[in-house]
């Protein structure tokens, strides 16, 4: 079997193909790896070493929620047509909406990992404003959806909002991320102090809502607080005196140290159609103190603690309540931790991608 994957270099999206990709390729499965957005750093694409079977060809063309992209996404779409018609693939799995719309022979798969609509909504309680911008992005999205041979997501709360903001998909399927429990540590003596990790300029992360509240422990937030749109007005988090310190961006070695020691995760997200960072927490036997929208809830279910979307004085109260006694909070990192491991693995991930991926090809192609 041989994929050809797109990816993008500027958020969770890279940490996914990473995991996927791996994965696909210990099982034998040549993958062609075309990425847009930035050229990732040599920190990025370490992981790449020694992954044989891994073809990876980077871009820098905008991705399809920027402003002022469609130079750069008919040019990516011409590149794209290139790299096809040289490898000849057996399946296209597209992780931009964008590809889904243009016209192969292979298969294809768009994974619906976000869109700027259902941010907004999440963000602002109403629908975006009209504007060129964002009639030519549902359109984008709309037709990528409609072309897809198959539309996955990454949870059902996300798939329902995808089908009622654009059009519904010919077929979905939902298929959780995953990630490999080996990168983690769960066994380091936990110290007391919460993390958060995410971008920090993304409104729908609310990594400002951290700097409202009275804390008996330090939290510490890390995260790019750089806008890759440069169209786009960054968001500052603003750091008074209090608690709360910002860590910045920082590497995979210092995020699993900052998880490692962290007795809580808080997650304190109003859009997030799955949440890797809350996995990579859990992981780590982190307490998840998790903001109660739709995707939480469908993901940890019963093994997070919870606190009202946006409220201050709800994250303080479930906070001081965990912070008060180790004992509790030790036996939530265990559940989060079990959940993890039994249903959100890189390995489960990618044997149900197998499974989809048999069902568009034909016969016989798997075991090439």
């Amino acid at each position: 079997m041989h994929v050809l994957m797109t990816a993008d270099t500027l958020g969770g999206v890279w940490t996914y193909v990473r995991e996927l990709a791996s994965e696909l390729v210990r099982r034998g499965v040549r993958v062609t790896l075309v990425s847009f957005g930035e050229i990732p750093t040599l920190e990025q694409s370490a992981w790449m070493d020694g992954l044989d079977l891994l073809d990876f060809r980077p871009t820098g063309f905008k991705l399809e929620w920027m402003q002022e992209c469609d130079d750069d996404l008919a040019a990516s779409a011409g590149y794209l047509r290139m790299v096809v018609d040289e490898v000849s693939p057996d399946l296209l799995h597209f992780n931009q909406y964008f590809y889904g719309a243009l016209d192969f022979a292979q298969p294809a798969i768009v994974v619906a990992h976000s869109d700027v609509v259902s941010w907004w909504q999440s963000v602002h309680r109403t629908d975006p404003p009209e504007s060129a911008w964002i009639r030519n992005y549902r359109r984008i999205v709309s037709r990528g959806l409609a072309g897809a041979d198959l539309v996955v997501a990454p949870s059902h709360s996300s798939l329902a909002r995808l089908e009622a903001n654009f059009v519904r998909p010919h077929r979905t399927h939902v298929v959780h991320n995953g990630r490999s429990p080996a990168l983690f540590n769960p066994h380091h003596q936990k110290d007391a102090y919460a993390a958060s990790v995410g971008r920090v300029w993304d409104l729908g992360k609310n990594a400002a809502l951290l700097t409202k509240i009275e804390t008996p422990w330090p939290i510490y937030v890390a995260g790019d607080n750089t806008n890759p749109d440069l169209a786009v007005k960054p968001t500052a988090l603003h750091v008074g005196e209090g608690r709360v310190v910002f860590k910045g961006v920082m590497t995979e070695h210092q995020l699993r140290a900052l998880y490692a020691g962290a007795s809580i995760y808080i997650a304190t997200s109003q859009y997030e159609p799955f949440g890797l960072a809350p996995l990579e927490a859990a992981l780590s036997r982190c307490a998840i103190l998790a903001s109660d929208i739709p995707s939480f809830r469908e993901i940890w279910a019963d093994h997070a603690v919870y606190f009202r979307n946006s409220d201050r004085r709800s994250l303080e109260a479930e906070l001081f309540r965990l912070c008060a006694d180790a004992q509790h909070t030790k036996e939530w990192g265990d559940r989060a931790l079990t959940h993890a491991r039994r249903h959100y693995t890189s390995a489960r991930m990618a044997e149900d991608y197998m499974a989809l991926y048999r069902s568009l090809t034909p016969s016989g192609v798997m075991a090439a």
